[in-house]
């Protein structure tokens, strides 16, 4: 991965510094500021069926989803 270095006041320095976890890289904490997530750090957060139960969810809204858009091309080609 490429880097920068960018020049930031002491001020902002000492504001991340206490910030980030002291295993974290600085980089790591302006990731973790902006609010940006990893997918993993949503491993677990639903049960096993609810996951499941999600999946189906999704997987019939897409279903009607892909239905309503072939309604929709169908009717504009006609």
């Amino acid at each position: 991965m490429a880097t920068k270095t960018i020049s930031i006041t002491e001020e902002a320095y000492d504001i991340l510094n206490s910030k980030k976890e002291k295993t974290e890289s600085f980089s790591e904490a302006i990731v973790k500021l902006s609010g940006k997530r990893k997918l993993s750090s949503f491993f677990g957060v639903l049960s096993e069926k609810s996951g499941r139960e999600l999946e189906e969810e999704i997987k019939k809204s897409r279903k009607k989803h892909r239905k309503l858009h072939l309604e929709r091309l169908n009717r504009v080609r006609v």
